[in-house]
């Protein structure tokens, strides 16, 4: 058994290690302004071409290709350590309400300091999301001392989740257009906007919650045993869940 278990999990990651080598090719070529494999080569690694196509490719597309991997990889293990925290396979920033909590929090902060006419920094939004899926988590760990059920407890997280987007819709209603049109951008997702600035934040960020969360590899596997089982093996259950909170948020 444990001899077909990993040839099986190498040939998976390879196959998808190929598929994010075709993805990111496409992702560089494909756009209004068609480019070859062979031009992006020459810009990336001689940096040779036109004055056009180097800014398309450094400027636009390559920052936007690198944030988009860089947050969905960070997206995928706040859910790993959340379904870990909650003992649920299908825990995650979505479905508990967390996300929402944070656009939420980011919603008023860009509302507000639009009107004043302050610009709002990616530094601001980060500190602003993670202020509201924080506060998300809480109400989520409150329910949870009075709700045993895991079923129950992800009924919730979909109620937080619907509160909270009523409340961001409402204050949207009474915004201004400009402000409604930046915060639409930002919660559908999108990195048209993306650039380098934008990923001096978002990197250091990443890295550092990355690296922690793998230094919790550990105690996670004995945490998926069992509490009980974690204290014999000397886990502090109370620390671990903190961390597990702070850094899927």
């Amino acid at each position: 058994m444990r001899t077909g278990k990993y040839p099986r999990l190498y040939a998976g990651f390879f196959i998808l290690f190929l598929l994010l080598c075709v993805l990111t090719v496409w992702n560089l070529c494909a756009g209004s302004v068609p480019l070859s494999p062979g031009d992006i080569a020459r810009i990336l690694f001689m940096r040779e071409g036109d004055a056009k196509s180097m800014d398309i490719i450094l400027q636009i597309r390559l920052p936007r290709l690198l944030s988009a991997a860089l947050l969905g990889g960070a997206l995928s293990v706040s859910g790993f350590l959340l379904q870990t925290f909650f003992h649920n396979p299908i825990a995650g920033p979505f479905v508990l309400g967390i996300s929402s909590g944070a656009k939420l929090v980011v919603a008023f902060t860009m509302i507000l300091s639009l009107q004043k006419g302050f610009h709002v920094s990616s530094a601001l939004q980060v500190a602003a999301a993670f202020t509201g899926s924080m506060i998300s988590m809480g109400f989520i760990l409150l329910v949870s001392r009075k709700v045993h059920s895991m079923a129950m407890l992800v009924v919730c997280g979909i109620m937080i989740s619907y509160i909270c987007s009523a409340v961001t819709e409402f204050a949207v209603t009474f915004a201004d257009d400009t402000n409604i049109v930046n915060l639409h951008n930002w919660s559908v997702g999108s990195f048209a906007s993306t650039g380098w600035d934008d990923l001096r934040v978002i990197f250091p960020v990443v890295c550092i919650c990355l690296a922690a969360a793998f230094l919790l590899s550990k105690p996670a596997g004995a945490y998926m045993l069992g509490e009980a089982q974690a204290r014999t093996m000397g886990v502090n259950i109370l620390l671990f869940r903190a961390e597990l909170i702070v850094l899927s948020s």
